[in-house]
């Protein structure tokens, strides 16, 4: 069994990794190259394997660098299966549409100019339709479920904490009779971060691919930055200013949102001056939690609490979602004080870049980064104190003060990874440190190995690894046979109560083995599902 690292090897994106066994060849992720015009160069490349020949594609979340090479993947032969869970799936629907209309966009552009120098024309990397032809191959499981995909290959999806669906994926394959259990750590989310549940333990692994994009660095206090960001807001308000947040259309603007709800939803000592309208600028954004809503079985129990005590947490008076192109343009022809929070987050693409255009050369306007910055972006040149940037074409002084507040990433630090790893009762034999800028993936091998002892892999992009086993296989549950919806609630909790009187008829300890290899994984699957299914009626109930 052989795992070569095809992408976010001592970078942060294009995560893309393929596992090859005797008899398949499965695929971690296919993500888009962003950031430099180095990296984005990769998307354009051939795939280093045969696209047809992939049997497997297991998606940890729907971020455009883990998924957004898929259309790609599809309009050149593959046609297995993509494995993810529903709300990755739902977000998928949305964000690889919208990157297929980017590309093509981009390419449209790209070709005009071509057109003026004489050379030829260039297709774009994929279209909107070859996304939307790329959904039909996805199929989804509920977290906690341990899913047979076949006689040698087990997967369940475990929550990541990173967004809604993100997964850390739990691989068992089997190879020549041996089984080897990797774990793919996806991205990690930190812990008692707003609406998502923190990052699920996981118990032991023969292989562990973790990130490192903070994996050298510690945030701020969740609660610190919640302060710093209303601080910013309301100092740029008092001197008539704007604020421009560029935000990640999934999750980190849903997760601004939802701490400014609380802000001026729950304080009575704001004077009705400072409730200044909050504009959620991106089509996508808006699109995206509307998919959040549909999606509150991920929620952690503070957000459950208040959707069922009535409080919607992505509405509140001065909250304004736009769509419209009209919309977004008046938003700069406009002079009084607001928010505008706007795509993309690294400022590569999207309406942010009209808005820093307009706003960037006022000294009275500020503009906050909530979110990581990758290497060649105007986003990162804007935090590192560049002076003077172009932006559609023209030149563009920075009188704007800018701002970071790194606590709001998605993405645990140093210690958050630290204290996930912990969680291990039995170590991996090795450790692969991805998804990291290379200092950071290597400062935090170092530190892996310091603390636990267990030898760390820090590879490049093109490294293959041969995994072995060397030592007897252990039994890893039996397969998942989904429940039939065609009954009432009703009679599926008598069902799954009747399965349970039987299984209790048959053995007085519940520890028993046999009962462990027959039974435990078949009905604690019907129970997640009979939980899916009571969260769903409950939404239906709601809206």
């Amino acid at each position: 069994m052989k795992i070569k690292f095809l992408g976010a090897s001592q970078v942060v994106t294009g995560s893309n990794y393929l596992i090859t066994t005797d008899k398949y060849k499965i695929l971690i992720d296919c993500g888009l190259f962003q950031g430099s015009k180095e990296l984005e160069r990769l998307n354009f490349e051939d795939f280093q394997f045969v696209p047809e020949e992939i049997d497997f594609l297991f998606l940890s979340h729907a971020h455009i660098d883990h998924s957004g090479r898929i259309p790609k993947l599809v309009k050149e032969g593959f046609n297995g299966k993509i494995v993810c869970t529903k709300a990755t799936k739902d977000l998928c629907d949305i964000m690889l549409v919208d990157s297929g209309h980017i590309q093509e966009t981009d390419a449209k552009w790209e070709n005009n100019k071509r057109k003026r120098a004489g050379k030829p024309l260039i297709e774009p990397l994929y279209t909107a339709e070859d996304a939307v032809k790329s959904l039909n191959y996805f199929t989804t499981a509920l977290y906690g479920q341990k899913i047979d995909i076949n006689e040698d290959i087990t997967v369940r999806f475990r929550d990541a904490g990173h967004i809604l669906g993100s997964s850390i994926i739990e691989l068992w394959i089997t190879e020549k009779g041996k089984e080897i259990k990797i774990v793919f750590s996806g991205d990690l989310g930190m812990k008692d971060r707003p609406i998502i549940r923190d990052p699920e333990i996981i118990e032991d692994a023969d292989y562990l691919i973790i990130e490192s994009t903070y994996g050298d660095r510690l945030h701020e206090d969740v609660e610190v930055r919640a302060e710093k960001l209303v601080d910013i807001i309301n100092k740029t308000v008092s001197r008539g200013g704007t604020v421009v947040i560029p935000s990640f259309a999934v999750g980190r603007t849903q997760e601004l949102i939802y701490e400014l709800n609380k802000y001026y939803e729950y304080n009575n000592n704001i004077e009705e001056f400072m409730r200044i309208p909050i504009y959620i600028d991106s089509p996508m954004a808006v699109s995206a939690t509307d998919t959040f809503r549909k999606n509150s079985d991920c929620f952690d129990e503070e957000a459950k609490k208040l959707i069922l005590g009535g409080d919607n947490p992505f509405e509140f008076t001065n909250l304004h979602y736009i769509r419209s192109q009209e919309e977004s343009i008046k938003l700069n022809k406009s002079i009084y004080p607001k928010v505008i929070i706007s795509a993309s987050g690294m400022c590569t693409a999207g309406r942010v870049r009209h808005h820093l255009k307009y706003n960037l050369w006022k000294g009275r306007n500020s503009v906050i980064f909530v979110g990581y910055q990758a290497e060649g972006t105007l986003g990162r040149l804007l935090k590192d104190g560049v002076k003077r940037v172009k932006l559609l074409g023209e030149q563009v002084i920075v009188e704007a003060e800018i701002h970071s507040i790194e606590g709001f990433s998605a993405h645990a630090d140093r210690d958050g990874l630290v204290d996930w790893l912990k969680g291990f009762k039995k170590l991996p034999s090795k450790v692969f440190v991805v998804h990291g800028e290379k200092e950071a993936s290597h400062s935090f091998a170092e530190t892996i190995s310091e603390k636990f002892k267990v030898e760390t892999i820090v590879p490049n992009i093109g490294d293959v690894f041969e995994l072995s086993c060397e030592f007897s296989k252990c039994y890893s549950g039996e397969v998942m046979v989904p429940l039939k919806q065609k009954e009432s609630i009703k009679k599926e909790l008598q069902q799954v109560y009747d399965e349970f009187e039987s299984i209790v008829s048959r053995t007085n300890k519940l520890l028993d083995t046999e009962f462990l290899k027959s039974d435990y994984d078949n009905l604690k699957n019907s129970l997640i599902e009979l939980h899916q299914k009571l969260m769903d009626i409950n939404i239906l109930l709601g809206e």
